[in-house]
């Protein structure tokens, strides 16, 4: 995982409409939920995009967006998204350059660990975790990042 504090490495990577999106105009609208996850459709990683589905309303509510990347092609992350009411952004990391950067790559070059980060509009990293098994730890710390979020805007 890449270090708090630190600035978070831009990219381009082809959304799940095979538009060029940048971390840098994804900022643009404030700050992100950015997670990485192995792969569509597979049990662990279709209910951590179902939790953080059925949690978009605070998510938006506290100023957030998600933001998901793996390594499936635009055409899986559309079936994936439409199969699962998925209202979020789904971005393709094919060659995996992108899991690389973020410190992400699974064991040995195979796979993608399961990690998320919290990165401020500035393109700063804020907070991250890693729990390649235990998705409840994603949902967690997707609340509370709900929670400081709410807690400075009052």
């Amino acid at each position: 995982m890449l270090s708090t504090g630190t600035r978070a490495p831009d990219f381009v990577l082809k959304d799940h409409h095979g538009r060029d999106q940048s971390l840098t105009a994804l900022l643009a609208d404030g700050p992100l939920i950015l997670y990485f996850y192995p792969a569509d459709f597979t049990p662990g990683c279709t209910a951590e995009a179902c939790t953080l589905r059925d949690l978009q309303t605070d998510i938006q509510r506290a100023g957030l967006r998600v933001v998901g990347v793996s390594p499936q092609d635009a055409e899986s992350h559309r079936r994936f998204r439409d199969k699962y009411s998925l209202p979020f952004t789904l971005l393709s990391d094919p060659d995996k350059k992108v899991t690389r950067l973020y410190d992400l790559d699974g064991l040995l070059g195979f796979g993608v660990r399961r990690g998320t980060y919290l990165i401020d509009q500035r393109g700063t990293i804020q907070d991250g975790v890693l729990a390649d098994l235990r998705i409840s730890r994603h949902e967690e710390f997707v609340r509370k990042a709900v929670e400081v979020r709410r807690s400075k805007d009052q």
